[in-house]
């Protein structure tokens, strides 16, 4: 089997979040669940891709945490058609159908940035009970009082808490007890907590194209923090859309991994149709990537 590390949501090597990617020959059966969950705790990386071609422009992919499988994983996504478009078995300025646990989504190649469908934004409970409100800020580290917008349970393929804090500052000084979070996911039947910052200083040029400043923490899935989610910015970027800070058709840019020294850049947009007075939202989340190694791997 092709084996690949891939940096995605990447603009050069070394930043983004680093996905493995293992590409199975047409005729060949996926290795057993035990051997997916041993060969991603082995590689080490959040989640490891195995995906297969089953059809012209359609691929079959099941993404992999050292702990268990998962309905979808943006960056594994985004590192897997890196992969294909280098061994020649997607093409740029192409569009594909892949074959998940969350449905059928559609990916688009540009170049080397790669845009994906999220699933239909779900949205669940909110935590507005003062009790559950100090619980969660206890275990993140921080205060009630640098809660911003009420924390909202949002899903785009995988369910987080959405956590509005109020400054960059008090972000980058959120400092879970894992245990406790890994137990609180648990009980809220979420994946973990998306943290985030809005971008209000506009301190720079480039920093003027950042809507939010964003930290990802998963230790439910032996994830303590992650560099880049695109799941999470999906259900963010319907977060800020639900308490209008962004608008429909526009481009945001979220940035994560700073706090771990992988500065990731994760593009979405979210458009809406409405036939016959129903309106259908649709988020696409997308970001370059840059492959870091290649070679075969022996599972089977």
């Amino acid at each position: 089997m092709k084996f690949y590390i891939v940096d995605a949501f990447a603009d050069e090597l070394f930043g983004g979040n680093a996905a493995g990617v293992v590409i199975l020959e047409k005729e060949e059966k996926y290795p057993s669940e035990d051997i997916m969950i041993k060969t991603a705790a082995e590689l080490k990386y959040s989640e490891t891709a195995f995906i297969k071609q089953i059809a012209e422009n359609e691929f079959k992919i099941r993404y992999f945490t050292p702990a268990a499988e998962v309905e979808l994983c943006g960056h594994a996504t985004i590192g897997s058609f890196g992969a294909l478009v280098d061994c020649g078995l997607a093409k740029n300025h192409e569009t594909y159908m892949i074959d998940t646990l969350s449905g059928k989504k559609e990916v688009m190649i540009k170049d080397q940035l790669v845009m994906m469908d999220m699933s239909a934004p779900v949205e669940l409970d909110k935590i507005i009970d003062g009790n559950k409100l100090e619980e969660l800020a206890k275990i993140m580290g921080i205060e009630v009082e640098d809660i911003g917008m009420m924390p909202q349970m949002i899903s785009t393929g995988l369910p987080d808490i959405m956590l509005h804090v109020k400054n960059k500052e008090i972000l980058m000084n959120i400092n879970p007890d894992f245990p406790a979070l890994s137990e609180l996911s648990d009980r809220y039947k979420v994946v973990g907590v998306h943290a985030f910052a809005l971008n209000l200083n506009n301190q720079s040029p480039e920093e003027k194209k950042i809507t939010a400043f964003c930290r990802n923490f998963a230790p439910l899935y032996e994830i303590d923090e992650e560099a880049a989610t695109g799941t999470s910015n999906g259900a963010l970027t319907y977060y800020l859309f639900k308490n209008d800070i962004i608008k429909e058709n526009e481009e945001n840019l979220f940035l994560q991994g700073e706090s771990m020294n992988r500065p990731s850049k994760i593009s979405s947009i979210l458009e809406t149709t409405t036939y016959k007075d129903e309106t259908t939202v649709q988020i696409k989340i997308g970001g370059m990537y840059r492959i870091l190694s290649k070679g075969d791997i022996f599972l089977i």
